[in-house]
């Protein structure tokens, strides 16, 4: 077994474990969605340690130790962050399958520079798919939010 924190708590998994089936069927956490299982549509990012990655690629033993924000974790008190605010103001969803993948992104981007031109939104987001294509409305979303990120600061 090995130990890791899911959104402030401790907890245990079997090192080779793949981590999005560990969130979604061991944890019960179902904001990490499943999309292609492999790596390139970006529905089951998590941040683990500050960084966005994708859990349908990552075993548990990968990131033992490792800090790790799901969805649920970035409102656990049903307050909005800002960049989930953001996207509920800018309409940035349609089916919303997509949209934590791209939040948990997103927050992991403006939670190191806040301060980012729309080419860097782009390229964090460019290992996103949406199959609705609200890509104009989530880029604006990720860019209202960065500029209210960064008059916080």
């Amino acid at each position: 077994m090995v130990s890791l924190h899911v959104n402030g708590q401790e907890r245990n998994a079997e090192p080779d474990r793949n981590l999005l089936q560990y969130i979604r069927f061991d944890l019960g956490l179902t904001g990490t969605k499943f999309g292609c299982g492999e790596g390139l549509c970006g529905a089951c990012t998590v941040i683990v340690d500050g960084q966005a990655i994708k859990s349908c690629l990552t075993t548990a033993g990968a990131v033992a130790g490792g800090s790790i924000v799901t969805i649920e974790g970035l409102a656990p008190e049903g307050k909005l962050n800002v960049v989930q605010q953001a996207f509920v103001e800018e309409s940035a969803m349609q089916c919303g399958y997509c949209i934590p993948g791209f939040i948990m992104t997103s927050t992991a981007l403006l939670d190191r520079d806040a301060k980012v031109e729309p080419a860097q939104i782009r390229e964090a987001l460019a290992g996103h798919i949406c199959r609705c294509g609200t890509y104009q409305r989530i880029l604006k979303a990720v860019e209202s939010a960065a500029k209210k990120k960064g008059a916080q600061a």
